[in-house]
């Protein structure tokens, strides 16, 4: 009978402790953060010959800041606008700290 009662008190604990343990979602929706961030993007100081489509990995740091971590292109000029633009800056809502997010930033031709 103890054993059962024993059984039976850590089984309680045990679901207890499962279930309060909820997933929290980010309270800022992705499309937020892309339109901060393409705020910062804004008018490249460079001009580009075609249309180009880079892939950015980027997480948040405790202090809210962007970090850069992957710029998925060859030209240096767009490499190095991003990363510039981008790194260490704050947005006004940032996201989840230590997720990775991956976006993919268009440059047209003007």
């Amino acid at each position: 009978m103890k054993k059962f009662k024993l059984l039976a008190i850590a089984f309680i604990v045990g679901t207890s402790t499962l279930f309060a343990t909820g997933i929290d979602e980010p309270d800022v929706p992705k499309t937020e953060i892309r339109d901060q961030i393409i705020g910062l993007l804004e008018n490249p100081e460079f001009t580009i010959e075609n249309e180009v489509t880079v892939n950015v990995s980027f997480t948040f740091s405790s202090e809210g800041e962007i970090v850069v971590l992957n710029v998925d292109s060859q030209n240096y000029e767009v490499l190095n606008y991003i990363r510039t633009n981008l790194n260490h800056k704050t947005i006004e809502n940032p996201g989840e700290q230590d997720k990775v997010f991956i976006m993919p930033i268009k440059f047209e031709k003007k």
